[in-house]
């Protein structure tokens, strides 16, 4: 699967030749090279109108567009061709980005939708609104990409070479830069409307921009609201998630959480079953356990999303006025208010321990007689002493709770879901408001200044609703019936009402769900106030010898504080009390600040002198951060241009990034993983008895341990407060061809490589339990570093439970290594017809642009006794999402007169299941795949692969009258369906459906009109 360097480049060479030829490429998301765009507004809001642009990745102004780091532009063309509901919706597909979480995550959301740049970590790619920073969504300091004014965007610049030295550690991978419009004067007003070929998943957005110069234009107003709903889409709306697929059987793949009960314990063997049974399930025919089948179990898939419903409302506010010519004062507002919903099947006891009382007023004889002998065969498992035939009888008849004559209570796993209570559901609204004020102007000709003071909140509540009370569970599980008969709770308080779990789907009756009804709430606040300084210009005329330009220059300081704070309520403080949950979530708090002074220098030594133009910059950052200390960032680069229009570039970089607030400060907290086989699971483990035991299986438990239900499994994480900063370096080389001979053309072709040392990382799941338990990673089967990080359920022995199962613990520490490399080719060639071919008439214009990423590699290695996981072009848990080595996107759009066609190609290579661990295994540090070979072999041949996507859009534009236009779009022209790959790998959050939703498309063709009055 793997090519080499030399082999992809004249590949790459070869596909973008071809896509000229075929005119199957095109124009920009497709985010062309900076150099084949026409910005028309200033990237930065230290850059006034009609000055020299500042181009995002340095604070330098310029009169022309060459940069040293690669920078891509997503123009307004392209946006009104993508018609975006949201800004994720324009970068979810470029090529340098890596899916992270937006509205196909649905289980492991938190309503937000992020960019990752490389891969590498959406917490290591900066976003910035006209060139400042965007107060954060959540504690680990990523920007909600939901609160963009999409409707006053003029255009996106993506910077993918790192750009931590100009705006700060956060910008490893790079930065994602949204310019607004400036000087905007008139009426525009926007409104589309989507909705799929089956007449789902529909989406509108209505935007208005109002704005007017004043004051002989020395002065601007703007005003831009938008509003937009995307409604949701349900899994089981879509065949390839009717229900959960297992990975190695393909078959149905449910719960044991299910109607009727299931318990998991006491185990199949004590109960008499056979092992591989799906547990001991509640016949209500019978009033006996029977042995359980996977059609016992649940499905899952029912009330999940496969796109989550999201309402938007966003306003933007902006005012300027030259006071004199040296000073300029300037203010903007932003405020959005987003109200996500995540949406899980209905909740239930789970693997939860519970006491049972014998004399439990839905309990059967039949039942109770199954529970009791076995607990007589196995009382180390029910913590009991022995039950005899005689007193089980008596306790069935106690009329009591603890301490009643006779009576006596076993623990239990009983697993019930409560389909009587509805959809777990998960609403998430946020509002956040950010405000910026500040004065601006020029000191001399051609030195300029900027002082600002910017200060923003988000705000968010988080709800749980219809999940649960685990201690109303248990306080109506000990329950008796009276001398009258009538079923009543051992402690009435509350108005207690028993719980039958012993029914068929419809016993749990509505004054029994109203009882143990529990919504919980979880408040979050992030503050960030942000004052800068700064000064860019000519270095008082300074210039080289062999060149006219003069040395630019820019210095600044920046005083930055951040804080963050998690309010739960009381139950969600509880471990295990809000069903559901696997966890509790306990209140966090944190806070950093930093200073920073920063310095640019860009340095023409030679212009149109015997070579064109060679250019040196470079840069520097010195921060002191409240947590970490201080620290250096710095770059050092420059550009070649021989003769006009061929030019080389290279750029350096060393980031140090600081902790976040997450990372440092967050107490811990259980989530939710997908694991296809336990080694201590089922009747034959691959796994020791004695690793077993000493990682928390209890004794007498082995051979009887459940598979992980759901396919899913407990760990743990945290913060560290103890972390210390992470160090990068980035370098890229690469070629710019755009000769004046072939007007409109631009060619760019840029090596990348990152290394990131320090990571702050925690190892991956399969690390930890194949160093515990695989015999390859572990000869000696005794219990070692990894198997500490190990805690099963005392109960049966699984991965799953509550308070009890920590499950895999994931510590954070700066033990990890990250690395990753590959080359960027951008392409663009507008052509007028009329002038290439000649003739009379019009015949119109052809764009072609194409955009694409090589990767050369992506390796992990979390700590040093971790392998170093290579994870390119596999998908896996620990890889999670596909990380294809080859992605783009081609554009071919013609205009003629008032009309447009545009079509899109969004090319996804093909990805393996990441493969079996070589054996032996080589050092460590040699970057090697890690997948263990039972779990490799388990999943069934078909879903070890996903073969090469191609997806097509078709967009068509018309000119109505010089002030209105109207536009139809159809995304997944071909209607193309997702891969099956089933529910057990690549990890809960992207794993959905049995597919990967923020990869591939599950929504299928689908159709946009939208309509654009200008005035």
């Amino acid at each position: 699967m793997r090519k080499t360097l030399t082999a992809n480049l004249l590949l790459s060479t070869g596909v973008a030749a071809a896509s000229l030829c075929a005119a199957a490429p095109a124009h920009a998301q497709i985010a062309e090279p900076v150099e084949g765009a026409a910005p028309q507004s200033s990237a930065d809001m230290s850059t006034p109108p009609n000055e020299s642009i500042v181009i995002t990745g340095s604070r330098i102004a310029r009169p022309d567009l060459e940069v040293a780091s690669p920078v891509n532009v997503i123009g307004q063309e392209e946006i009104q061709l993508r018609q975006p509901n949201s800004a994720e919706d324009l970068l979810r597909d470029l090529p340098s980005v890596r899916p992270a979480l937006g509205p196909s995550v649905n289980n492991g959301s938190n309503g937000s939708a992020t960019v990752n740049l490389r891969g590498i970590g959406d917490n290591r790619t900066l976003v910035l609104l006209d060139g400042r920073r965007v107060v954060p969504f959540s504690l680990d300091g990523t920007v909600d990409l939901n609160v963009m004014p999409i409707g006053l965007v003029e255009r996106v610049d993506v910077v993918t070479g790192g750009a931590s030295s100009v705006y700060g550690a956060d910008a490893v991978a790079g930065v994602v830069n949204f310019i607004t419009r400036r000087n905007f004067s008139g009426v525009d007003l926007q409104a589309n409307y989507r909705i799929s070929e089956m007449g789902d998943a529909a989406q509108y957005r209505l935007n208005a921009v109002i704005g007017h110069n004043f004051l002989e234009d020395r002065g601007n107003v703007v005003l831009a609201v938008g509003y937009g709903e995307r409604n949701d889409l349900l899994t089981t709306d879509r065949e390839i998630a009717r229900f959960p697929i297992s990975s190695t059987t393909g078959l149905f793949a449910g719960s044991l959480a299910a109607v009727p009960t299931v318990f998991t314990a006491p185990g199949n063997a004590a109960l008499g079953l056979p092992a591989s049974s799906f547990g001991a399930v509640v016949d209500p025919g019978t009033g006996l356990l029977r042995a359980g089948t996977a059609a016992d179990t649940y499905n899952t898939n029912i009330n999940t999303y496969f796109i989550t419903p999201l309402t938007r409302l966003n306003a933007y506010a902006g005012a300027r006025l030259e006071i004199n010519d040296h000073i300029e004062a300037y203010a903007t507002g932003l405020y959005a208010k987003n109200e996500a919903l995540i949406q899980l099947a209905s909740s239930g006891t789970f693997s939860n321990t519970y006491r049972l009382s014998l004399n439990n007023p839905y309990l059967t004889p039949g039942i109770r007689n199954q529970l009791c002998g076995a607990t007589d065969t196995n009382p180390a498992v029910a913590g009991i002493q022995p039950i005899t035939p005689a007193n089980c009888a008596a306790a069935g008849a106690a009329q009591g709770g603890p301490g009643t004559p006779g009576y006596i209570e076993i623990p239990v796993i009983a697993q019930r879901r409560f389909t009587e209570y509805g959809p777990r559901g998960n609403p998430i609204d946020s509002e956040m408001f950010q405000i910026q004020a500040g004065l601006r102007g020029k000191i001399t000709g051609n030195i300029r200044y900027d002082l600002s003071g910017q200060y923003g909140e988000t705000s968010q509540t988080q709800l749980r609703e219809n999940w649960g009370s685990s201690s109303k569970v248990q306080q109506a599980l000990r329950a008796f019936r009276n001398t009258a008969g009538q079923p009543v709770c051992t402690n009435t308080a509350n108005n207690c009402v028993p719980l039958n779990i012993f029914g068929p789907e419809g016993s749990i009756t509505p004054d029994q769900i109203a009882f143990i009804d529990l919504d919980a709430r979880i408040d979050r606040l992030v503050t960030q106030s942000v004052v800068t300084g700064s000064v860019n210009g000519d270095l008082f005329g300074l210039r080289s010898p062999l060149s006219d330009s003069p040395v630019g220059f820019a210095i600044g300081a920046e005083y930055r504080e951040v804080t963050a704070t998690a309010r739960p309520d009381a139950p969600s403080q509880i471990q295990g009390e809000v069903l559901g949950t696997g966890a509790r979530t306990p209140p966090d708090f944190g806070s950093y600040d930093v200073k920073e002074v920063f310095g640019e220098i860009l340095i023409p030594l030679i212009t149109d002198s015997f070579i064109h133009n060679l250019t040196l910059e470079a840069g520097v950052r010195l921060s002191d951060y409240s947590t970490t200390g201080s620290s250096t960032t710095w770059k050092v680069g420059g550009t070649l241009e021989p003769i006009r229009g061929f030019r080389a570039r290279g750029m350096y970089q060393v980031a140090v990034r600081s902790p976040n607030i997450l990372e440092l400060y967050q107490a811990p907290v259980q989530a939710l993983s997908n694991l296809t086989i336990d080694p201590c699971g089922g009747p034959s483990p691959t796994a020791s008895r004695a690793l077993c035991e000493a990682t928390g299986a209890p004794g007498g438990a082995f051979g009887n341990i459940p598979q992980p239900s759901s396919g899913q499994i407990n760990t743990t994480t945290s913060g560290n407060a103890l972390l210390d900063v992470e160090k990068a370096k980035t370098y890229t080389i690469g070629a710019v061809i755009s000769p004046d001979f072939l007007k409109g053309f631009a060619f760019t072709v840029d090596y990348f490589n990152i290394r990131v040392e320090d990571a702050i990382s925690s190892p991956t799941q399969n690390d930890i339990l194949n160093g515990c338990y695989s015999q390859n990673f572990n000869p000696s089967q005794t219990p070692n570093n990894f198997c500490q990080l190990i805690g099963r359920n005392p109960l049966n022995g699984s991965l799953n439970g509550q308070a009890e199962t920590p499950g895999v613990i994931l510590g954070s520490s700066n033990l990890g290594t990250i690395e990753t490399a590959g080359v960027d080719i951008g392409l663009t060639y507008r052509m007028n017809l009329g002038e290439m071919f000649g003739g009379g008439g019009d015949p119109g214009r052809l764009t072609l642009g194409f955009n694409a990423t090589w990767l050369d590699y992506y390796n992990f290695q979390a700590t040093p006794i971790s392998i170093n996981r290579d994870c390119t072009g596999y998908y896996s848990t620990s890889c999670t999402n596909p990380r294809p080595e080859w992605k783009w996107n081609a554009r071919a759009t013609y205009q003629n007169g008032p009309a447009e066609v545009s079509l899109l190609w969004t090319h996804i290579s093909s990805v393996e299941y990441e493969p079996i661990a070589p054996s032996p295994l080589p050092a460590l540090d040699v970057p090697q795949p890690g997948t263990g070979a039972a779990t490799f072999n388990a999943l069934r041949p078909e879903f070890r692969e996903i073969e090469t996507f191609n997806y097509f859009d078709l967009a068509m534009k018309f000119n109505v009258t010089e002030t209105f236009e109207m536009s139809l779009l159809v995304e997944n022209l071909f209607n193309k369906k997702p891969p099956l790959v089933g529910s057990g790998v690549g990890g809960t959050t992207f794993n959905n459906g049995n597919t990967f939703p923020s990869v591939y498309d599950p929504i299928g063709r689908a159709y946009t009109v939208a309509a654009r009055l200008k005035f």
